[in-house]
């Protein structure tokens, strides 16, 4: 690993996608949270718009503008090449991520992105992980409610936990929260490719080295009554217990054979029995062309719940990690999951990456093995609670 020299870059920062319902919300958290001295930007495809946003930012005179569009290779290539991070919100990623991962890896500035497709990040890693490596740049995906507080969750618990023993983590979901348009146009991209999702998986397991003397899994479980936190426990198939399981196989600290399941937590069956029926009807007229475009034409990207709804918000992750004779109980909590607190933990990244004393990585990394403990310490600062709720 070499890292390309990037400090003489004019920025330091570079929000894409800044005119976008999340890229909003993140740029209003950094303009109102960011160090004395950052140099950053905004980017996006539409000039006016970054005009109009900059003059609602407290002291966006300040703020640099960067027109880029992910349709024109050259002007990300340039928006790479003027940053030392670039934090990208312009999803579905499938449709728009891939030429900014790629500029990034190239010219050896750090990326981080606000993606939860599972298919998106394999393919990434097979085509730009080596280069990475190469330039020194930092890949790191799913930095914000997807999946930052289930991966720094599950790490925090396994410091409370014996080294060098055998570990189980399991993590359950609980909140109130809507989502945006853009949420819902990437879940229907990834329920309509579930061919494409597992190719995507086996190319990547092709290209992986192997763990020889450590153990990591992720399975999927089975619905069941969880005792341990007095909730039905439901399989949540999100791309968080894939990137849990990848900063397992990273790290060392995770035991020589970890095992972390991810569950939502319910309270009423009747509840939980629905939740399935939904999901699974939304997955299968994705599968029909006409279904899927009457589903994308009923909640829009660019559009997301209202101040007052997100004012509302709020999630809490409980996790159960056992052993070495020890079983502890944590908790991860906080407002808005998908938009308040997902604008605070990318930012939050995306300032960490920028400026914090962080293990030497390089490649496509996750937040827990770029950035634990002081990307930890950020986001509690700033309001998001990470604690022992009881040991045994």
């Amino acid at each position: 690993m070499r890292r390309l020299k990037t400090t003489d870059r004019p920025y330091d920062l570079v929000l894409f996608g800044a005119t976008g319902f999340v890229g909003e919300l993140t740029a209003e958290y950094l303009a109102a949270h960011a160090p004395k001295g950052l140099r950053w930007a905004v980017a996006a495809r539409d000039g006016r718009r970054l005009e109009a946003l900059r003059e609602r930012l407290p002291g966006g005179a300040g703020v640099g503008l960067l027109r880029a569009d992910a349709a024109e290779p050259a002007t990300v290539r340039a928006l790479a090449e003027h940053a030392r991070v670039v934090a990208s919100a312009v999803g579905p990623y499938l449709r728009h991520g891939e030429s900014l991962v790629a500029a990034c890896a190239d010219t050896g500035a750090d990326y981080l992105d606000l993606c939860g497709e599972p298919e998106f990040v394999d393919l990434m890693y097979v085509r730009h992980d080596a280069r990475a490596r190469e330039t020194g740049a930092r890949l790191v995906h799913a930095c914000g409610f997807d999946s930052v507080p289930h991966d720094l969750g599950a790490y925090f618990t396994v410091r409370q936990l014996p080294e060098g023993v055998p570990l189980t983590v399991d993590g359950f979901v609980t909140g109130d929260a809507a989502f945006s348009g853009g949420t819902f146009a990437s879940a229907l991209d990834q329920f309509a490719r579930p061919r494409q999702l597992i190719a995507a998986a086996r190319d990547r397991a092709r290209h992986e080295p192997r763990l020889m003397s450590r153990r990591t899994s992720a399975p999927t479980g089975v619905p069941r009554f969880a005792p341990e936190v007095g909730a039905w426990a439901l399989p949540l198939p999100t791309i968080d217990p894939r990137i849990v399981h990848r900063s397992a196989k990273a790290l060392d600290r995770y035991g020589p054979d970890f095992r972390y399941r991810h569950y939502a937590a319910v309270e009423h069956l009747p509840v939980a029995l629905g939740g399935i029926a939904a999901v699974g009807a939304v997955a299968a007229a994705a599968q029909l062309p006409p279904a899927r475009r009457w589903l994308s034409d009923r909640l829009k990207p660019g559009t997301g719940p209202d101040a007052q709804r997100r004012a509302r918000s709020w999630f809490t992750v409980r996790f159960v990690g056992e052993g070495g004779g020890r079983r502890v109980f944590t908790e991860v909590s906080g407002g808005d999951p998908g938009y308040g607190e997902t604008a605070k933990m990318f930012a939050e990244a995306a300032l960490c990456l920028a400026f914090d004393d962080l293990p030497p990585t390089a490649g496509q990394v996750t937040t827990a093995q770029a950035m634990g403990d002081a990307l930890t310490e950020r986001l509690r600062a700033a309001g998001i609670g990470f604690r022992v709720a009881a040991t045994r």
